[in-house]
């Protein structure tokens, strides 16, 4: 980042000189000159050039923060009331938190139970909502459709656990997940007709699509109101659930 940004922070000084120059009558004119002059005040002073790429890089955060919450207002809808999305905490809860995840993510794992006992942790004020979204291997994809597949009987938050407590060593095979869903009560073989059915196969990539519109390239990543967290920082995703819950308070 910094290397990358190293180049425009000088090619800003020397861009910015000559206007300053020019209102000296006295200072030089030739561009040779000045390009020396600025060289040589560089070289003294080589903590502007990191100064300068600090405020570079602030001010691509902000824009980008920026892009990123007009995007999450555009998909308001999609991201916290689509009706394909599954749940935990009360519906009306005044805050509602969205996480996209991959059952392959071992960050996504290592979160689970923190993620799942947030609504308990903030009194029923807050809601979560799960959005599969497989990107890690095939397998990912799998798993995203046989959770969403055991959500048609109603076994979507016990088929999530299983899930996420697979070993990532093991691959994923099938068998695993078919051991999975019967540990949640699934009913196997209904599973595996309905992990075929276009209407969830479309709501995985409709997952995909969404992701990437606002921002999302890995997960888990967050999202509460028009704020994003991406990557495990639970830390960052108290401060932003803790703000939420006092500005509804």
């Amino acid at each position: 980042m910094t290397l990358k940004l190293a180049p425009l922070a000088a090619f800003s000084l020397l861009a910015f000189t000559p206007a300053c120059a020019q209102q000296d009558s006295g200072a030089p004119q030739n561009r040779e000159e000045i390009e020396e002059i600025v060289r040589d005040y560089i070289l003294e002073n080589p903590e502007i050039i990191e100064q300068a790429i600090i405020k570079l890089q602030q001010r691509a955060d902000a824009q980008e923060a920026e892009t990123s919450r007009q995007a999450i207002a555009s998909a308001t809808a999609e991201l916290y009331e689509s009706e394909a999305d599954y749940s935990v905490g009360p519906d009306d809860a005044p805050v509602t938190m969205v996480e996209f995840f991959d059952y392959r993510c071992g960050y996504c794992k290592r979160s689970m139970e923190w993620t799942m006992n947030i609504p308990e942790a903030y009194d029923g004020k807050v809601r979560v909502i799960f959005k599969e979204f497989p990107i890690l291997s095939p397998e990912s994809e799998k798993a995203a459709l046989a959770a969403l597949a055991a959500g048609e009987q109603g076994l979507y938050t016990e088929m999530h656990r299983e899930l996420m407590e697979l070993d990532n060593s093991s691959g994923f095979t099938p068998d695993e997940i078919d051991a999975a869903a019967e540990r949640a009560g699934v009913d196997v073989a209904r599973m595996r007709a309905d992990m075929g059915s276009v209407r969830l196969q479309k709501v995985v990539a409709d997952n995909k699509m969404l992701a990437r519109r606002v921002g999302i390239d890995g997960t888990p990543a967050f999202l509460v109101g028009d704020q994003l967290v991406s990557g495990a920082n639970r830390s960052a995703v108290t401060q932003m659930l803790d703000a939420a819950v006092a500005r509804e308070s």
